[in-house]
């Protein structure tokens, strides 16, 4: 087999197949989480949060140097990136409880205050003398290569964590991202669910530093629902699009990285989760590029093909070419522009649909009925048949449109 079949399949070696599957789970947990931020306008939240990591883990590994240690230990600087990302994200809430400024704006400032301390911080360990000082910058975009079982582990029990937060909270979560009003209104408080959201992506963004880096989980935290949005309009199901989207990304990425060694990982998980969007964007079946396009190629055809039919029975000229060729393509007209016995009997057919919305629109004044007609709508879906027949006695008998 290839290389990138190789890695897919697992049979890459230990290592690989550690980094596919913990990346997977990570992308998935991001994914399904991600969804609430994405519903709730907070993607930028997850921003100040991951670079709010950084002095977290310059100061952990100080911390554990100090303590005698080596300052690598993974827990140890996962600890301290939860820490300093929790702060960030209470000092953005103070500030927008308590001054004038916009949430964006105390984003802003939280985000680059924390990372500028944070790069300064690990300008001094580089000049400490004593701890393992080398490999701190892969949490700026992620690194993989050394990555171990306990590693894999934790990515697997935070992501779960998170994955069941955010199961077990979908309903209050769902109806404070479309209406907090109307959810405080019933009883919610809105403030504990949001940080319950929070959480549930903070502990996504600490366990995926190992991964793709603080730089580019907010990425993974995103794009994976923003893509989910494109093919469904149900909550519970966007939630599992989502996972599934970003555990396809991760699990891809790493296996594309794995089988190309000078390719970093976190950046290819993301490019994937990237192309997943492009393409939902484009050929999701409802809400995609090309189904709008097909929508309004129809809608232009029935519309034509209306006016098409009402100038026949007015005897008028068509001089739309696009109306000309669709009546001849459905032998509703020939050639030379008579039209075809087909082609009158349905221009009859509009031309007293006309009238009998008319009469409708006398007889009924509820404007959910009349109000549907749009000119393309069957009167037939609207009205029953013998309402139709007492439009029609009104009208009289109908009139052939001649050729």
């Amino acid at each position: 087999m290839t290389p990138l079949l190789d890695a897919l399949f697992l049979q890459a070696g230990h290592n690989a197949a550690l980094v596919a599957i913990g990346a997977g789970l990570l992308g998935y947990a991001s994914g399904a989480t991600g969804t609430f931020l994405f519903l709730r306008k907070r993607a930028l939240l997850s921003d100040a949060a991951a670079h709010a990591t950084l002095p977290g883990v310059a100061l952990a590994f100080i911390v554990m140097v100090a303590l005698g240690g080596d300052g690598r230990n993974l827990a140890g600087l996962l600890l301290g990136s939860a820490i300093t990302a929790a702060i960030g994200l209470v000092t953005v809430q103070w500030i927008v409880a308590h001054t004038r400024l916009t949430e964006d704006a105390a984003i802003g400032a939280v985000l680059g205050v924390f990372f500028g301390v944070g790069v300064v911080l690990l300008t001094v360990i580089q000049t400490m003398s004593s701890g393992r000082q080398a490999g701190l910058e892969d949490f700026l975009l992620g690194s993989t290569a050394g990555m171990l079982r306990q590693d894999a582990l934790v990515i697997a029990a935070g992501g779960a964590l998170a994955l069941a937060l955010t199961w077990a909270l979908r309903r209050p979560m769902t109806l404070v991202s479309f209406d907090a009003d109307f959810a405080t209104a019933a009883g919610y408080r809105v403030s504990r669910i949001d940080l319950m959201m929070m959480l549930a992506a903070l502990v996504v963004t600490v366990i995926g530093l190992k991964v793709v880096g603080l730089v580019l989980i907010v990425a993974l935290l995103i794009i994976p629902p923003v893509a989910a949005r494109f093919w469904t309009e149900s909550v519970g199901r966007m939630i599992w699009i989502a996972g599934a989207i970003g555990g396809i990304s991760g699990y891809a990425g790493a296996a594309v990285s794995a089988s190309a060694p000078n390719l970093p990982t976190g950046p290819i998980i993301v490019l994937m989760a990237a192309g997943v969007f492009v393409a939902s964007l484009l050929f999701a079946p409802v809400r995609g590029v090309a189904a709008a396009f097909i929508r309004q190629r129809r809608f232009k055809a029935r519309v034509h093909h209306r006016q098409g039919l009402l100038a026949i029975a007015r005897q008028e000229p068509i001089r739309e070419t696009f109306t000309l060729r669709l009546l001849q393509r459905e032998n509703l007209i020939r050639a030379d522009g008579v039209p075809t016995e087909a082609g009158r009997a349905a221009a009859a057919k509009v031309s007293r649909d006309e009238r009998r919305w008319d009469i409708a629109r006398r007889i009924h004044q509820d404007a959910g009925l009349t109000g549907r007609y749009d000119g393309l709508t069957p009167i037939e879906d609207v009205f029953t048949a013998d309402e139709i027949q007492e439009f029609d006695r009104r009208i009289g008998p109908p009139v052939a449109v001649e050729g």
